[in-house]
């Protein structure tokens, strides 16, 4: 049995739903009712704004009192920077001291032998 011809035979398809004609006889607004619509989201988004206003208002007084405190701990931390550059020196003359004594150990052994 041939499927299109089954199809064919059963007719056209029946829809499900609203059809085009439904969609453009659709009841629609006003120009009154879409001038009071477009004034309520203006108020609206006049109370958003105030909002994002205050919050970032906060925002900005964070971010200050953080740079203070960072501003004011960076004294400290460039004399942590120059004990650890020191305390990296010290380990590096250590190890290569460490190092030749190494070498002259193994050195010696190879002579030995």
């Amino acid at each position: 049995m041939n499927p299109i011809a089954m199809a064919r035979a059963r007719g056209p398809a029946q829809n499900s739903g609203p059809t085009i004609q439904d969609y453009l006889n659709r009841p629609r607004p006003t120009w009154e009712e879409v001038k009071e619509q477009l004034e309520k989201k203006k108020k609206g988004s006049r109370a958003l704004a105030e909002f994002e206003e205050k919050m970032n208002e906060n925002w900005r007084k964070e971010l200050e009192k953080h740079r203070e405190k960072l501003l004011g701990g960076n004294e400290s931390s460039s004399k942590k920077k120059e004990k650890k550059k020191k305390e990296k020196k010290k380990s590096n003359r250590v190890s290569k001291i460490f190092s030749l004594l190494c070498f002259f150990a193994l050195g010696l052994f190879v002579v030995v032998i």
